[in-house]
């Protein structure tokens, strides 16, 4: 009953994240395109606007206008953005507990990484996440924000560095999930700490009026920029979990910095397609990154003349190996991932897939919670190859 319980609260937050997290990004790639499609030089003529904007959508025409600081006069309704973000975080953060501090011993620690507790695990994930938030946000306050291309390559830099420094502590899983939570609380941390913030100011300040601080303003839209440049390399994290060629890989911290900077470069390329001088290599260079990660993360080809001579290897004796390393998660009752393991029917059925997580990535079982030796590894590896009939 307890496990029921729980795979359906994971279930539960894993669908409000999604929910969540779709409008979350809806509504922020929505408003960048805003501000890079605005016809600022239409609206020159017209005192306090910075630009503004035809659509139309949905069977009707809309216009839209940008105020360079504030309109004179404050409006009765005015929509603000911002529970998107908050309960994205909530949900991510209560889905953190659930799958991987819970389960820290299955999800978060591997013993041939770093023999760790599970409060100490925990407890370096979640500072992680704070200092991860100070730091980002103290560059942003420094000199260094007045040089845009600057910070943001300081930024790709500290990522990379916070990567390869959670995959010498925590298994490949944990390491890429904490470096997503680090990025997704940086973004929510700019929504509830600067972004919202400043536009409150704007609205008290028309309140009461007074001249409204356009610096506010500028300071919102650099990390909104920057929340938006972060959400695809976010997104590739979370769906890594399915992908133990990225995150189980020896180079796991060198696969997923090429997945995030070319995230980073296909959202760049979007972002300034409008532009006169369009720069159409970002694209190929962001499509170069993903390929490279590919070839990295390619299975080593290697024949050895005792994989030719080598004598069958039946069901029976990879069996025992199954039974007690594997039927924890996959026997009929808990069939984790829906992969169930019990019949020999469905093994043979699953063989590559076994093969690629047991023996290629050694994913499986996470963080080897069961002891799998590497013997019973080239077992599997050997029943594979040359299975007897």
């Amino acid at each position: 009953m307890v496990a029921h319980i729980h795979d359906w609260l994971e279930l539960l937050f894993r669908w409000l994240h999604l929910i969540t997290g779709v409008a979350w990004i809806g509504a922020s790639f929505y408003f960048n395109w805003l501000e890079n499609q605005l016809d600022r030089a239409a609206a020159r003529n017209r005192e306090g606007i910075a630009g503004h904007l035809w659509a139309v959508h949905g069977g009707g025409f809309y216009y839209l206008e940008k105020y360079q600081v504030a309109p004179e006069k404050l409006p009765e309704t005015l929509h603000w953005f911002k529970w998107e973000a908050y309960f994205t975080w909530i949900t991510g953060m209560v889905l953190l507990v659930l799958v991987y501090y819970l389960n820290a011993q299955s999800y978060l620690i591997d013993p041939r990484v770093a023999d760790i507790s599970t409060p100490v695990a925990v407890a370096i994930g979640l500072i992680t996440l704070v200092v991860s938030w100070i730091v980002y946000d103290q560059l942003c306050k420094s000199a260094i924000a007045r040089q845009p291309m600057l910070l943001a390559a300081v930024i790709g830099v500290l990522l990379v560095l916070l990567s390869w420094g959670l995959s010498l502590v925590f298994g490949g899983r944990g390491a890429f999930i904490h470096v997503g939570s680090a990025i997704g609380t940086i973004m929510v941390a700019n929504v509830f700490f600067v972004i919202i913030p400043n536009q409150h100011d704007l609205v008290n300040a028309m309140k009461e009026n007074r001249l409204p601080d356009g610096e506010k303003g500028k300071a919102g839209l650099l990390r909104s920029r920057h929340n938006n440049y972060l959400t695809l390399p976010v997104l590739f994290i979370m769906i890594s979990n399915h992908y133990p060629s990225t995150y189980a890989h020896e180079w796991n911290w060198v696969i997923l910095a090429l997945i995030m900077a070319a995230g980073a470069a296909i959202r760049h390329y979007f972002n300034i397609r409008h532009l006169p001088q369009r720069k159409v290599w970002i694209l190929p260079v962001g499509a170069a990154l993903m390929v490279l990660a590919f070839l990295l993360t390619m299975p080593e080809q290697r024949e050895r003349a005792d994989e030719i001579t080598q004598e069958p290897v039946a069901y029976a004796e990879i069996r025992p190996v199954l039974e007690q390393r594997c039927m924890v998660c996959h026997a009929e009752t808990a069939a984790q991932g829906g992969i169930r393991l019990e019949d020999e029917a469905d093994v043979r059925r699953l063989s590559a897939r076994i093969h690629d997580a047991v023996v290629r990535s050694d994913s499986m079982p996470p963080g080897n919670a069961t002891g799998m030796t590497e013997e019973e590894r080239e077992l599997i590896d050997a029943w594979y190859r040359n299975p007897a009939d």
